[in-house]
C-alpha cells in the first residue's frame, strides 16, 4: 500500500530541521520527497487538523505492507536459495568450537561455521547463551484501530502515513478506519531479562491512563476519532537498545557470532539489515556504512542493568522529541569517570559521554547552563576563548578520552606496515595515520607513537576501541 508518506512539523524548530533533512536527501540523490505547506498537508490527509502545524515533508515511497505475507516471501525467497527453515524447535544452547559452534536444539546438534541472533524478544538470552550481555530490552508499544470512519468513506483514495512529532503519534489507514500508534511518554519496561519462552502472540491489557496526554494530542489532531469508537486495542512489546537502533555485526571475541536484533522498526528497517549482514558474512564488510547499527558501538559498560533500564526508557520517552546536536542526556550517567574528574568539575567542566566514559567539553562559570538549538549555541563563545588561549598559550588536554593500545615484537612494524595507509614515524617520533579496509575504506584515524626496539603505541576515538580492534 504505497500511500505516501507525511511528517508534521508543529514547532519552528521541528520545521527548521526538516527544511534541512530535505536539503539532505535532495543532496544524496532522494528526489521523490518534497516538503509542503500547513494547508497542502491538510489536503494530503483530510482527516487530519493543521491547527498549529508549521508545515511537513511528503515522501512518496512510504506505506504500509501485509506484514504476514512479507515474512512468507522472504521464507520463500529463502527456501529457493537453498536456506532450510525449522520451525518450533528451541535452541537449548549454543557452544563454541575450534571453527565455529554447535547449536543444541530440542531436535538436535547443529554444527555450523556462523551463528546469527536474531532472536527478537529472546535476544537477551541467546546473547547469554554465548556468554554476552546484549544492551536489549523490550518496552510496551500501544496503538489502536478505530471503527469505519464515515469521511474515509467519501474518499478515493487512503489516507498517507501520517507523523506527528510534537503529538507523539502515527497514522495510517485501516480499511475504512484507521491505526494511531503511539510513543508513550510514561514508559514501562517489560522482562529485561528477555521473553518468556512460552511467549507468544498474547498481549497485554490496554493502559489507557498511561497515555492520556497522547491520546489526547493525537484525537484534536484526527477530530474524525472523537466521533468513533475503538474496535482494537493492542498493547505488545517490542525491543530497544540504548540509542533505538539496531544492533548488528560481529560479536567482538566470539568469532562467527552475529547480531540482527533490538530492531525496533522490524518491517522498517528489516530489509536493510539482512542486507547489510549478508554482505558482512560473505564479503567481510558491508557495502554501506553501518557503524549507527554496529553492535561494536558498545562495549561491556552497556550489560549494566542500570544503564540499560535508563537509557533504553530514555530513547523511547524521546522518540519523537526534538534532539539537538550540542545536547547531552542523563539517562546511564556517569558511568565511568577520568582520575581527574573531581577537580575538573570543581573547576567547571561541563561533560559529555562517550562509550560510557565522561569526557570534559568545555569549561563554564558556576551557574551556566547551556540552551539546546540547531544553530551556535550560547557555549560557542567559552570554547573559542578555550581555541584562542591552546592557540596562543598553552593548554592542556585529557587524553582519558582516547584509546591507546601497544603493539611489540620483532615483527611489530611490518605489521603496522601493512594495515596503516602511510609510512610509520622513526624511533621518537609520531604519526598520523589512517588505517584502511581491504577494499580501502577508512577504518581509523589513529596516531601512531615508534618508542624504538619493537614498542609502537597507537591512540584513537575511545569510543571506535571495539571497531578498531576488529581490524
Amino acid at each position: 500500500h504505497m500511500t505516501g508518506g507525511l511528517t508534521l512539523a508543529g514547532t519552528p524548530d521541528r520545521w527548521e530541521w526538516l527544511q534541512s533533512a530535505y536539503r539532505v536527501f535532495q543532496s544524496i540523490g532522494i528526489e521523490d520527497c518534497r516538503l509542503v505547506s500547513a494547508k497542502e498537508a491538510g489536503e494530503l490527509n483530510p482527516i487530519m487538523s493543521t491547527e498549529g502545524i508549521l508545515g511537513g515533508m511528503w515522501a512518496d515511497r512510504e506505506g504500509y505492507i501485509d506484514t504476514t505475507g512479507t515474512v512468507h516471501a522472504y521464507a520463500g525467497a529463502a527456501r529457493k536459495h537453498g536456506a532450510t527453515i525449522v520451525e518450533h524447535n528451541r535452541v537449548l544452547e549454543l557452544n563454541q568450537t575450534a571453527d565455529g559452534w554447535q547449536v543444541v536444539t530440542e531436535k538436535g546438534t547443529i554444527t555450523c561455521e556462523h551463528v546469527v541472533n536474531a532472536a527478537g524478544l529472546w535476544a537477551k538470552q541467546v546473547g547469554r547463551m554465548a556468554g554476552i550481555e546484549l544492551p536489549v530490552s523490550p518496552l510496551k508499544h500501544h496503538y489502536l484501530i478505530s471503527d469505519t470512519i464515515p469521511q474515509l468513506e467519501q474518499i478515493d483514495f487512503e489516507v498517507p502515513m501520517t507523523v506527528d512529532l510534537e503529538g507523539f503519534t502515527y497514522l495510517r489507514q485501516d480499511q475504512k478506519g484507521v491505526l494511531l500508534g503511539i510513543y508513550e511518554i510514561d514508559h514501562e519496561h517489560w522482562a529485561m531479562d528477555g521473553a518468556p519462552w512460552d511467549y507468544g502472540i498474547e498481549l497485554f491489557q490496554e493502559q489507557t491512563d498511561r497515555i492520556e496526554k497522547e491520546l489526547v494530542l493525537g484525537f484534536e489532531r484526527y477530530p474524525a476519532l472523537q466521533e468513533v469508537g475503538v474496535k482494537t486495542w493492542v498493547n505488545g512489546a517490542f525491543t530497544f537498545s540504548p540509542d533505538g537502533n539496531p544492533l548488528v555485526g560481529p560479536v567482538p571475541g566470539k568469532r562467527g557470532y552475529w547480531c540482527a536484533c533490538a530492531v525496533m522498526a522490524g518491517f522498517l528497517q528489516g530489509g536493510g539489515v539482512g542486507k547489510s549482514l549478508a554482505e558482512w558474512i560473505i564479503h567481510g564488510e558491508p557495502e554501506a556504512d553501518v557503524f549507527g547499527m554496529d553492535v561494536a558501538r558498545y562495549g561491556d559498560y552497556a550489560g549494566n542493568r542500570r544503564y540499560i533500564r535508563e537509557t533504553t526508557g530514555q530513547f523511547y520517552t524521546r522518540r519523537f522529541v526534538m534532539t539537538y546536536p550540542n545536547e547531552q542526556l542523563p539517562a546511564g550517567r556517569p558511568l565511568k569517570m577520568a582520575g581527574a574528574h573531581s577537580e575538573m568539575t570543581a573547576a567547571g567542566c561541563r561533560w559529555g559521554a562517550s562509550y560510557g566514559l565522561e569526557v570534559p567539553l568545555y569549561f563554564a562559570p558556576e551557574g551556566f547552563v547551556e540552551t539546546p538549538t540547531l544553530k551556535r549555541s550560547n557555549a560557542h563563545e567559552l570554547v573559542a576563548e578555550e581555541c584562542r588561549a591552546a592557540r596562543e598559550s598553552v593548554g592542556l588536554l585529557d587524553i582519558t578520552g582516547f584509546s591507546r593500545y601497544e603493539v611489540t615484537g620483532a615483527n611489530a612494524e611490518k605489521w603496522l606496515d601493512r594495515i596503516m595507509a602511510s609510512k610509520l614515524p622513526k624511533p621518537g617520533r609520531a604519526k598520523l595515520a589512517p588505517m584502511l579496509s581491504e577494499t580501502g575504506r577508512l577504518k581509523g584515524d589513529l596516531t601512531v607513537f615508534n618508542w624504538g626496539d619493537g614498542v609502537w603505541w597507537i591512540m584513537g576515538s575511545y569510543y571506535l576501541r571495539e571497531w578498531h580492534m576488529r581490524w
